[in-house]
């Protein structure tokens, strides 16, 4: 499962001096769209206990390795993309695409169209010319179901995925001889039970907010933009974040009941962010050079065999984690964050096998969250764990971790992974002119 908090890691804060969003020359924001109407719902809001951050402004930003006022604005340009080491947000909606022209003018054209409606809409504008008030004739350029919603620290994190380089043996962009070596084709692990319908994916976009409706308004505008040249191939919502990048917040739980992420990297820590997450300049050398400051991520989803867990006795359960479940201890120890005695839990305890100690220091950015989508037809629910890491390279991170686990983590008879996908996530936007995958297709 590779879930456990001590293996985590998150991406770094937006590093000062970089290019950050501005409001000058702007649209309206969605909320002012609204007018005075939507700023006395905001103060409503406030009035009965919401937060501030509703009556900010769009160019308000936060950032993006802090634990951020839920209403913000978090900067889209920088060095790095947002969404990987920025503050766990509450609610996530992630869509992987098929390319589906064949053109590469085609598809250079809605990156940078794509690129530029992610930069509104983070920064709580509306796509375009607005949902409201253009031709009376012509379908809106926004969808406006985010009209006076604030920002939500929707984060939009872009990838790229190995068949866009190359797909049943055909160089489809002229990019082939770019595909990174570490954009491998991930292995079957032992246990899984992939999905086809719910792996791979030539793109993806990762959609982050404290507010549900902002973020699939978010993947609901890219997937209308890119009509006719992209399609959705699957896409997951999350809830309830099971890592935090924010030491100091609460350490969420999964729906185990565990608490999940104790350990994962603080977006603040620049160092193990460095060694653990980007890509080198050293790492990005000549056909590769687009990923540096870039990442890779691994997208699993975890089916968790819930009736099956409650149905376990607690000390089982405890005994299968390795750390008690209402503190979060590990095994003989009094509080959440001791160090663990890995020798005094089970050879196969989840936090045993995946601590760092046991993989030579390998680490992980984890940023997952929980999901239920209804049931199976059986009665049971089709719940468990979108499961999300960030890493320098997946050859020395996600996969020697992950046959580690499979082959030997008590935790196995409870989960099935069930959908698989890896990208390459590229650096950063720097600026106005600049947008997703510039340096790949220069």
């Amino acid at each position: 499962m590779t879930h456990d908090d001590d293996t985590s890691t998150e991406n770094t804060a937006t590093e000062s001096g970089e290019d950050t969003q501005t409001t000058e020359g702007r649209a309206p924001s969605r909320r002012s769209l609204l007018g005075w109407g939507g700023a006395g719902l905001a103060i409503g809001a406030v009035a009965a206990g919401g937060t501030a951050a509703a009556l900010r402004t769009a160019g308000d930003t936060q950032p993006a390795g802090s634990d951020a006022t839920a209403g913000s604005a978090i900067a889209f340009h920088g060095r790095h993309q947002a969404g990987i080491a920025s503050a766990v947000q509450d609610r996530l909606h992630f869509a992987a695409f098929d390319v589906t022209t064949d053109d590469r003018d085609e598809l250079i054209a809605l990156l940078k169209e794509w690129t530029k409606a992610a930069a509104r809409m983070t920064a709580g504008d509306a796509v375009g010319d607005g949902a409201v008030g253009g031709l009376a004739e012509a379908p809106p350029d926004d969808t406006g179901e985010a009209l006076g919603l604030p920002p939500s620290r929707l984060t939009l994190t872009f990838g790229i995925g190995p068949t866009l380089f190359e797909k049943d043996g055909k160089d489809r962009f002229g990019i082939k001889a770019r595909r990174p070596e570490a954009l491998i084709e991930l292995p079957q692990f032992p246990g899984d039970n992939l999905d086809k319908a719910r792996s791979g994916g030539d793109l993806c976009v990762q959609a982050c907010a404290d507010d549900p409706q902002v973020a699939v308004h978010a993947i609901r505008n890219l997937a209308r933009i890119g009509f006719g040249k992209v399609a959705i191939r699957w896409s997951q919502l999350g809830f309830g974040k099971t890592s935090s990048t924010t030491p100091d917040a609460q350490t969420p739980r999964n729906m185990f009941g565990f608490k999940d992420g104790t350990h994962n990297l603080a977006g603040t820590d620049t160092a193990a962010l460095d060694k653990h997450v980007w890509v080198a300049d050293g790492d990005a050398k000549g056909k590769e050079s687009w990923m540096a400051g870039g990442s890779y991520l691994v997208a699993r989803r975890i089916r968790m065999h819930i009736e099956t867990w409650d149905r376990t006795s607690l000390q089982e359960q405890e005994d299968i984690f390795g750390r008690n479940k209402g503190e979060g201890a590990p095994v003989g120890k009094k509080n959440e964050r001791d160090t663990p005695h890995l020798k005094s839990m089970l050879p196969t305890a989840h936090v045993r096998l995946a601590h760092p100690d046991s993989n030579g220091g390998v680490r992980i950015l984890r940023r997952g969250y929980s999901f239920t989508d209804g049931t199976d037809g059986l009665g049971r629910l089709d719940a468990g764990l979108f499961f999300l890491a960030y890493q320098r390279d997946v050859r020395q991170g996600f996969v020697p971790l992950q046959k580690r686990l499979a082959a030997n983590d008590a935790l196995n008879e409870y989960i099935q992974h069930v959908g698989s996908a890896l990208f390459a996530v590229p650096p950063g936007v720097r600026n106005a002119d600049d947008w997703w995958g510039r340096a790949l297709f220069a």
